[in-house]
């Protein structure tokens, strides 16, 4: 998982409340067990009409937010199914933050297990971004997940709370076969000893 230190880029506004899941990936792009090439679908019925033709007003189809690498979402973002293909499409066309007052409980724990860093602020706070990312000449902001900071384009910064665990995960690049892995030894030597105590569990194998 790619490491999430501080992150400087286009920030698109995106006001919808209760954006569920299949909003942001329909179910018949969920064939695929791969992280990568879903960016393309992300959206997929906001973005593009029934003959693939781009939706002139949606914001991700416009400069510079076609580049975004910030979201500033409405009330209870990625509600729904709890499919992971949700922040694959995120993380595939280059979403690496979402900024939104809430977030449904599962969207946003397989946020952090795919090495995307979602901020939960107060209303008002999202309100200010939002107007921030809806000007192309305001809408890059810097996000400093050491310090917990977002820096506005006007110098501004706004802090934010994230829970220590899942901030050493972002800055060191662990997803959850990476923690199991810090402990192999530990596991190498367990299976070492059940081998011996129980040889019949490993007889087949």
């Amino acid at each position: 998982m790619e490491k999430f230190t501080t992150l400087t880029g286009i920030a698109a506004p995106f006001p919808r409340m209760n954006v569920d899941t299949d909003t942001i990936i329909p179910k018949q792009h969920l064939k695929t067990i791969k992280r990568t090439g879903l960016g393309k679908v992300l959206f997929d019925e906001l973005r593009f009409q029934e003959n693939g033709e781009e939706i002139a007003d949606f914001i991700l189809n416009q400069a510079p937010y076609r580049e975004a690498k910030i979201l500033i979402a409405g009330e209870n973002f990625g509600c729904g199914s709890s499919r992971e293909h949700a922040p694959w499409a995120l993380l595939d066309f280059g979403i690496r933050c979402i900024i939104a007052p809430s977030f449904a409980d599962i969207f946003f724990n397989n946020c952090f297990k795919n090495g995307i860093l979602p901020i939960a602020l107060s209303a008002s706070e999202v309100d200010t971004l939002m107007a921030d990312a809806n000007h192309p000449d305001t809408a890059t902001m810097t996000v400093d997940l050491p310090e917990q900071t977002i820096q506005r384009s006007n110098g501004e910064t706004l802090s934010f709370t994230v829970d220590e665990f899942r901030k050493h995960c972002l800055l060191n690049g662990l997803d959850d076969i990476s923690i199991t892995l810090q402990h192999e030894d530990k596991i190498a030597a367990f299976e070492r000893q059940q081998q011996q105590r129980l040889p019949w569990l490993w007889a087949n194998r």
